[in-house]
């Protein structure tokens, strides 16, 4: 079952004039209500965007009117369980589940040609899966905060990571939440937001979210991919080992520009959006130019 409409509901700090022209779309998908957003003018070069876990659509308010404005459409969306694209649905779920659940996004609103699709942290997971099933579906890799999932890390981290989701059942909520909140981001204000978005999710789903996180990891030898790639992570991003990573990321893939964003933490495109910005429209505008579909 497929429902849409124009509306702007959960649009967060996005002006009234950008709300009031985001194109809603909600498509059912095993168990799930999911809820995606569309800016932009119909035909524009499109940008697909997701979430890091526990956060939601709203994360990429800062980046929609300068997207827009340079002559691209944005698609963000609530993850499963997150946001309002509830209930969690079909359980345990994966990564994999995610990607499919982008996919019949863009489907529905019929993409039929090469896109730029992206995420911050679990989005950029996501996005990973994206192009690993179906390659020739994109024409550039946005990847902020988020780890390689398809190249070799100690054993020792994978079993960190593998057992970490038992580490969490016996914290409060409340307390995981506000560590998460803190350790997400610089700023005050994306703290505050991402209290917000945490307080969305109830424990239960923060879980099973972070449980598909925990089983993300599958190396892949002789893996790379093969179109743009754009990675970065704030200066003071301390989550895992992705800024200690991420230069042999860069230097795996072929076309790949690596840039750490100064005076923001993990959430880098909304703790620093203006160098954010200014990096990810120099990369669109090299690899992904607006007026080109392909």
């Amino acid at each position: 079952m497929v429902l849409e409409g124009l509306d702007g509901q959960g649009a967060g700090p996005v002006n009234d004039d950008d709300r009031s022209r985001a194109h809603s779309v909600t498509v059912e998908r095993a168990g799930s209500r999911l809820h995606a957003w569309v800016h932009g003018s119909d035909g524009a070069p499109l940008i697909a965007l997701t979430h890091g876990a526990t956060m939601d659509h709203r994360m990429f308010d800062p980046q929609i009117p300068a997207l827009t404005d340079a002559g691209y459409r944005v698609l963000t969306w609530d993850v499963r369980g997150h946001g309002i694209s509830k209930p969690l649905g079909r359980t345990p779920i994966t990564i994999g589940d995610m990607a499919e659940d982008l996919f019949a996004l863009l489907e529905h609103i019929g993409v039929d040609e090469p896109i730029c699709v992206g995420g911050q942290s679990l989005g950029g997971i996501v996005a990973q899966e994206m192009v690993l099933r179906r390659p020739g579906v994109f024409s550039a890799v946005v990847i902020i905060g988020s780890t390689c999932t398809t190249m070799p890390i100690p054993r020792w981290e994978q079993w960190a990571l593998r057992t970490s989701t038992l580490w969490f059942v016996p914290w409060p909520w409340g307390f995981l939440q506000r560590t998460f909140a803190r350790s997400t981001a610089r700023t005050r204000n994306v703290q505050e937001y991402a209290v917000d978005a945490i307080g969305q999710l109830s424990k239960r789903e923060f879980l099973h979210v972070w449980g598909a996180v925990t089983r993300a990891i599958r190396p892949r030898p002789n893996y790379l991919i093969e179109v743009p790639l754009l990675l970065t992570h704030g200066e003071h991003d301390r989550t895992g080992n992705v800024a200690r990573t991420m230069p042999a990321w860069a230097a795996r893939d072929p076309h790949s520009r690596y840039e750490v964003i100064p005076d923001a933490s993990h959430n880098a495109n909304q703790d620093n959006p203006a160098r954010f910005n200014q990096v990810l429209l120099e990369f669109l505008t090299e690899h992904y130019p607006a007026g080109s579909t392909a």
